[in-house]
């Protein structure tokens, strides 16, 4: 078990216990002709809890830094964050249409406009990574 912080909150950083075992998952092996390749089961077990909290199941090689490893499975926060936005703040849950196309011409428009969104966010929170952009008027 060993302590690690995976990522730099806005009031502190994010730490917590971990332990990691390469395993073999078992579902239905009767059925398989062959073994089942090995995994990583990642576990959290915050301090003060009475038992681990969250377990992983990762593909990730067998060489994978630890770190990695935990920020790899840490990264789903990231992503139902940026959905969460994309359906609130851009629209991507306000389609109201019956077709296929439609939605996906809805949808499409709705991630171009996130990523300009995250990119003008990046800018602004980083002028000098947009001084040789080309866009500058001086």
């Amino acid at each position: 078990m060993a302590t690690i912080t995976w990522h730099q909150g806005t009031n502190e950083k994010l730490t917590s216990r971990f332990a990691r075992v390469r395993v073999r998952a078992a579902h239905r092996d009767y059925w398989q002709t062959t073994r089942r390749l090995e995994e990583w089961l990642l576990i959290e077990w915050p301090k003060g809890e009475d038992q681990p909290t969250k377990y992983w199941l990762s593909p990730l090689p067998e060489d994978v830094a630890f770190r990695i490893l935990i920020e790899t499975a840490k990264l789903r926060w990231r992503i139902e964050r940026d959905y969460q936005e994309l359906k609130q703040e851009v629209g991507l849950g306000h389609f109201e249409g019956r077709g296929w196309r439609g939605f996906h011409h809805h949808a499409t428009m709705c991630i171009a406009a996130y990523g300009f969104l995250i990119s003008e966010r990046e800018t602004r929170a980083n002028p000098s990574a947009g001084a040789n952009s080309g866009l500058d008027k001086t």
